[in-house]
């Protein structure tokens, strides 16, 4: 049931307004579910660029909402990825976006942010969230100073550190650091020059970024305290390096990162979610971290709209729990078997070595391509046609209307029931809630790492693009595939 919204009472609060905050508000707004936004920076500027890039499936995912090319047009495409010593090349994967899009985080969540605020979102900053307090019929978000905030639903997008996850008693478990790192942007006596360093300790480097900055990257000697470093720890580390400090001043931002991964026991404890690296972190090595958290948030945001309209019963949230809890472990066991390459060892050399062997035979790397763009993903039951449970292709599609795009069909976040030579379908009962589509594709089906597949006579694509039915001559299990994607009939 839907709150009526006032001050203090909410359908949802997001904690947290860093990519996944925003996407996953900007979904609930585009789903008709006000989504309040509590932010404890006064504002959405950060401190440095911070991280950066964003692989094919989460290009692909804001494509779907019609905003793909605001970050395309302020990013660099990369078409190459890397495992271990091994360049995968990325331009051969059947998507429109063969790449990787390096784009750094203060971009992408001031582009993120435009997007939403277009869409209604409201966003409170300065607000300390201290705890969160659940009942059976919502939930109380505690602040440092006044509230509390009521809503039905929160989730927890404020980072490894969660203040959500931790009061609601959510674990977070996996495999402790074993090193950490300087991250720094600071100028530097003299021109800047780009420097670069691999050792038994680990990678560093000094990159220019342009306006006399630089960023510096650094490991440090021992595992570093889980504080805020010093810039006489950035200058010491430096020294023990290049035997030199390079006169670093002025800093932008300075923080620490190590190797350390962590994944939610749960995504959902009742009325209590987590998304983005309030449910997951990982060493930062292969950039995962942005896409993973925008990818829980559009799974999870037209899912928990349902429920909140009364459309679909609680149970619907716990397919966002059976779908992104283990891909989130694959790709946190990709973060960690990459991050053992990230120093001068000869074991790990002789294993890069070797793996390099292997994966430059033609195909051999097609794998690893699909899980670190994360187009391999898979919400499937296993059985049936290999479309079910994995991303739709972006089909140029021959309708009556004219020509078009699957992932334009899905700009509104609605679920399309796509119709493509086959017998007629009707949608029944859920017609006001499915875009019905009719039209013609001749080209070949192709699925990353799978190849080509037996071309439907329809589909059921879900509001987040990944197919729920697939039709083959037949209506069979449309209805029931309606019914536990697209809530109760009506």
């Amino acid at each position: 049931m839907q709150a009526q919204n006032g001050d203090n009472m909410h359908d949802v609060v997001i904690v947290g307004s860093g990519p996944t905050g925003l996407m996953l508000a900007g979904e609930l707004r585009l789903a008709g579910v006000d989504a309040l936004i509590l932010e404890r920076r006064p504002s959405q500027e950060l401190a440095g660029s911070r991280g950066g890039g964003i692989h094919a499936r989460t290009i692909e995912l804001l494509d779907q909402r019609g905003i793909a090319e605001r970050f395309l047009a302020e990013g660099k495409t990369v078409q190459a990825a890397t495992f271990g010593a091994t360049q995968l090349d990325l331009g051969s994967l059947p998507t429109r976006h063969p790449y990787t899009l390096a784009l750094f985080q203060n971009h992408i969540e001031r582009l993120l942010l435009g997007w939403a605020e277009e869409l209604g979102v409201q966003v409170r900053r300065g607000v300390e969230v201290t705890g969160v307090a659940a009942d059976d019929d919502g939930v109380d978000v505690r602040l440092a100073a006044g509230g509390p905030v009521r809503a039905g639903f929160v989730v927890g997008a404020d980072g490894g550190r969660s203040v959500v996850r931790r009061s609601a008693g959510i674990s977070f478990t996996g495999p402790d650091a074993t090193r950490s790192s300087l991250i720094a942007e600071v100028k530097v006596a003299g021109e800047p020059v780009q420097q670069g360093k691999v050792d038994t300790r680990g990678i560093h480097g000094l990159y220019p970024m342009g306006d006399g900055m630089v960023r510096v990257v650094v490991t440090e000697a021992e595992l570093g305290p889980a504080i805020e470093p010093a810039m006489e720890d950035l200058r010491r580390a430096l020294n023990d390096v290049f035997g030199t400090d390079f006169g670093v001043h002025s800093p932008a931002w300075l923080s620490r990162f190590t190797d350390a991964t962590r994944q939610a026991e749960s995504y959902r404890k009742g009325r209590v979610l987590l998304a983005g690296d309030a449910a997951h972190v990982h060493s930062p090595t292969g950039g995962q971290g942005i896409g993973l958290g925008l990818q829980d948030a559009v799974n999870l945001g037209w899912k928990l709209a349902q429920v909140v309209r009364g459309v679909s019963g609680e149970d619907l949230l716990d397919t966002y729990q059976a779908e992104r809890h283990p891909a989130g472990a694959r790709a946190l066991k990709y973060t960690m078997a990459q991050s053992l390459f990230q120093k001068a060892d000869p074991r790990q050399e002789a294993l890069r070595d070797l793996l390099d062997e292997v994966l430059r035979r033609d195909g051999a790397g097609d794998p690893i391509a699909g899980l670190v763009t994360g187009l391999d993903v898979d919400y499937g039951p296993g059985t049936g046609h290999p479309l079910l449970g994995r991303r739709m292709p972006d089909l140029d599609i021959a309708a009556a209307e004219g020509s078009t795009r699957v992932y334009q069909l899905l700009h509104q976040g609605r679920p399309v029931l796509l119709e493509l030579g086959g017998p007629a379908l009707d949608a029944g009962a859920w017609a006001g809630r499915v875009q019905h589509v009719a039209g013609t594709y001749d080209g070949a089906w192709e699925l990353p790492v799978l190849g080509v597949v037996a071309a439907p006579t329809a589909v059921l694509v879900r509001p987040d693009g990944y197919v729920a039915w697939v039709g083959q001559h037949t209506a069979a299990g449309l209805r029931e595939a309606l019914a536990l994607w697209c809530g109760a009939a009506g």
